[in-house]
């Protein structure tokens, strides 16, 4: 094999580790790439490239910015006095997406786990409690799974703030919109039933 294919194969190979990708897509994505190099693969390339020096994580709530606070947190709109709390930017990033909430963001990086070494601490948990008294928070919702360790952490943090002048909810689970309950799971319809509300 030539040192050109070498580094194509490489790369195909770095790509397949990517979430959602696999060795074919990844086969696919670099054949596009080198075929529309001027159109593709040097505006990607440039991209990363600034990316990679400029990415940090947002001194304020985690978040991925290109500055140390990120724009949410710097947004006067969004002082709203909640803070929604979530176990990764990935679930930030789907909130920011449905448009529903206008408040601002407290990046857990996880959740808690005796098995991976993940207590309060590495979380940021007092990072939290710390922005509820700072930022006169009034609600802070928890946005969390409903994983065991989603819904542990959950009870961590809520038994956290008792006391403290602060609602704490947490993101009705259930039937989704166009859900038929032949098709949802037993756990799905438990959770709904128990956060049935006055029609």
């Amino acid at each position: 094999m030539s040192r050109a294919t070498d580094e194509i194969d490489a790369l195909i190979a770095h790509l397949a580790r990517l979430p959602g990708l696999g060795p074919r897509s990844a086969r696919r994505m670099v054949l596009h790439l080198l075929q529309k190099r001027e159109q593709a693969l040097h505006p990607l390339l440039a991209g990363l490239t600034r990316l990679a020096s400029s990415a940090q994580n947002c001194q304020r709530c985690g978040n991925i910015s290109t500055a140390p606070v990120c724009d949410i947190c710097t947004d006067p709109r969004r002082a709203t006095g909640e803070i929604c709390v979530v176990e990764d930017v990935a679930a930030l990033w789907a909130m920011e997406r449905g448009g529903a909430f206008a408040g601002r963001y407290h990046v857990l990086g996880g959740t808690l786990s005796a098995l991976d070494a993940m207590g309060p601490e590495e979380l940021g948990i007092p990072a939290l409690l710390d922005r509820v008294q700072t930022e006169d928070a009034r609600e802070v919702i928890l946005a969390l799974g409903a994983t065991v360790d989603g819904q542990t952490t959950a009870h961590y943090i809520a038994d956290a703030l008792a006391g403290r002048d602060v609602s704490v909810t947490a993101l009705a689970q259930g039937v989704p919109m166009g859900g038929e309950l032949d098709y949802l799971d037993d756990g799905t319809i438990g959770a709904a039933l128990r956060a049935r509300k006055a029609f």
